[in-house]
């Protein structure tokens, strides 16, 4: 039984050095964005919204299809700017690689915010031929699981493109956070917590997911990596539960950065 729920949920605690986490999240997205010059698209808006901005970056030569990564922060911190050398390893291999900023908790409430997303997929869509991946950290683990929902807000002919999704210790049940002292900026109520957890949703026909989570992460969100992957493997998804050795929820997404690392060739081809 869990006695605190606000510690259960709390990485950086339990994080040793967690403070220098985002600088350094911050001086390597700068430093891949320089580095990649024209390659990089910036600050492309997919709505009306003041953060309703994408940022694309593209391989060298034809791109393989469009894969788009969702930062987390529990709805309510970060934005694009910080993650955008977690697209290198799907650029080196090939992809036109997606990151959207959206809109925070309190001014946003969850649903809006993965209409945002959705939007965002669409808006890249529009400009990338080929499959569309998925991927997302924490929050944005649950946006991209909520794209797999039958009761998701994309266009048939856009989800017929999405092949792959990766959730990456991604919160699938949201139920447990009514019980936390930051649903006074979420403002989740039972209703809008069940509508928006996936694992109280049915995935939509062919859904292809990868719950991803660090083997050094907290306890709940191994669970509810888990949970998700069983759920709906139980109802006809193709699912897979992996847990990676050894990291912690602010290490695992290290390894997008690696073209050849297991987590990018999950992001890219669906293998690992």
């Amino acid at each position: 039984m869990i006695a605190d729920w606000n510690d259960a949920y709390a990485n950086g605690p339990h994080i040793a050095g967690a403070e220098t986490y985002p600088p350094m999240w911050q001086q390597r997205a700068a430093a891949f964005r320089h580095e990649l010059g024209d390659r990089a698209e910036l600050d492309i808006p997919y709505g009306e919204g003041r953060r309703n901005l994408f940022d694309l970056f593209r391989p060298v030569g034809p791109a393989t299809g469009l894969a788009l990564f969702v930062h987390g922060g529990y709805w309510r911190a970060f934005d694009k700017s910080t993650w955008s050398h977690l697209a290198r390893g799907a650029v080196e291999r090939g992809w036109t690689v997606a990151i959207p900023s959206y809109t925070l908790a309190p001014e946003a409430r969850i649903a809006e915010i993965t209409g945002e997303i959705a939007r965002a997929i669409a808006t890249a869509a529009e400009r990338v031929e080929g499959p569309v991946h998925l991927a997302g950290h924490s929050a944005g683990g649950h946006l991209v699981s909520r794209m797999l929902c039958r009761n998701e807000p994309l266009a048939a002919g856009l989800r017929a493109r999405i092949r792959q999704v990766v959730s990456i210790s991604g919160l699938h049940d949201l139920r447990p956070l009514l019980n936390l002292e930051m649903n006074a900026d979420l403002k989740l109520d039972e209703a809008e917590a069940a509508m928006e957890s996936p694992v109280l949703q049915y995935p939509v026909p062919d859904a292809r997911l990868t719950c991803w989570v660090g083997s050094g992460e907290r306890p709940e969100f191994i669970r509810q990596n888990d949970l998700l992957a069983s759920i709906w493997g139980g109802l006809g998804a193709e699912t897979a539960a992996v847990h990676a050795d050894g990291k912690h929820h602010f290490d695992v997404i290290g390894d997008l950065e690696d073209a050849t690392s297991d987590l990018t060739r999950c992001f890219t081809k669906g293998e690992y």
